[in-house]
């Protein structure tokens, strides 16, 4: 079973991300924000985490560095997805190492293949 870390402090959209995946086999976890997250990240390797932006506390992109320094998550793909969709936000966030860059408002469809063909590889 693959497992997905979703990071987002919208309630709707973690909701219907959680039921989705789940309703493809994956195993979820949940995150309301960055240090939520990295504490999960301390337990848990995903195959892929599902990173928002716009966060409480600390945010996707300090979210990411975090996770790009862990020697253990290496091989864990990283997709942002935001509402952050100006061709710079865009820009920083592959920059920074995510594999993939999705915004909001999203087709829950195309995640879903998204994240499948992403974790296939």
């Amino acid at each position: 079973m693959k497992k997905i870390v979703i990071v987002d402090d919208e309630p709707n959209i973690v909701m219907t991300l959680e039921y989705t995946f789940k309703k493809h086999n994956f195993e979820v976890y949940i995150a309301r924000d960055g240090s939520e997250a990295l504490e999960i990240l301390e337990e848990v390797i995903p195959d892929v985490i599902m990173l928002d932006i716009m966060m409480p506390n600390v945010d996707g992109y300090q979210t990411l560095k975090s996770i790009k320094e862990k020697n253990k998550l290496k091989d864990t793909k990283v997709v942002f997805l935001t509402a952050k969709n100006k061709v710079s936000d865009i820009e920083k966030g592959l920059k920074l190492g995510a594999d993939k860059y999705l915004t909001k408002p999203f087709s829950v469809k195309k995640i879903v293949s998204e994240i499948k063909e992403l974790v296939a590889n």
